[in-house]
């Protein structure tokens, strides 16, 4: 045999190395953004503002025995979202002191609640969900009551706590928390 066949190439043989080293090209670079999405929470992390208390206003804003529709703002919004980051909330003052802040969806597929004071109940217009006036089910379709926010009062205003949406898995994680006394390792 000569030199010439042992050191050379055959046209399949090049035409192989060419598409897997292609391959492997394409392979990179569909695989960075993955690999920049699954890395984004932890390189990008959370600005201060996600987890937070936020103002609803004043105290003087919110009658005793009344329920009032309230909105914050997203703290975890961007420029560009607009009326979409306006996030509106039921706030009921019980007795002057003491204050229940409700998510406005319904329990059952998220429908926005209206509240009606006339007969003192939230009703969703989706599927007939109806709710007393402390956010426990009536009847209808939801099979647990509306979903509240943690609520202080400071300094003369009603404030609630957000990022975290106020569902069943949150509260479910803080009672988990406060049973085992340690942090969830998530």
């Amino acid at each position: 045999m000569s030199d010439l066949s042992i050191n050379s190439l055959s046209r399949r043989q090049t035409f192989l190395k060419l598409a897997t080293a292609f391959n492997g090209a394409v392979g990179v670079v569909l695989g960075i953004p993955i690999v920049r999405y699954l890395f984004s929470p932890v390189t990008r992390g959370r600005d201060g503002g996600y987890d937070r208390w936020i103002s609803l206003g004043s105290v003087d804003q919110f009658p005793a025995g009344q329920t009032r529709l309230a909105a914050y703002r997203n703290p975890s919004a961007s420029p560009t979202d607009g009326e979409t980051a306006e996030i509106p909330c039921w706030v009921r003052n019980i007795d002057g002191n003491n204050f229940q802040i409700f998510a406005i969806n319904c329990a059952h597929l998220g429908c926005p609640v209206r509240w009606f004071p006339q007969s003192r109940l939230f009703m969703c217009p989706c599927h007939g969900g109806v709710y007393y006036e402390d956010g426990s089910r009536a009847s209808g379709p939801p099979e647990r009551g509306l979903f509240e926010y943690p609520v202080k009062i400071a300094d003369g205003s009603v404030q609630i706590k957000v990022g975290e949406l106020p569902t069943p898995g949150a509260s479910a994680a803080n009672r988990l928390i406060q049973i085992k006394g340690q942090t969830p390792c998530a």
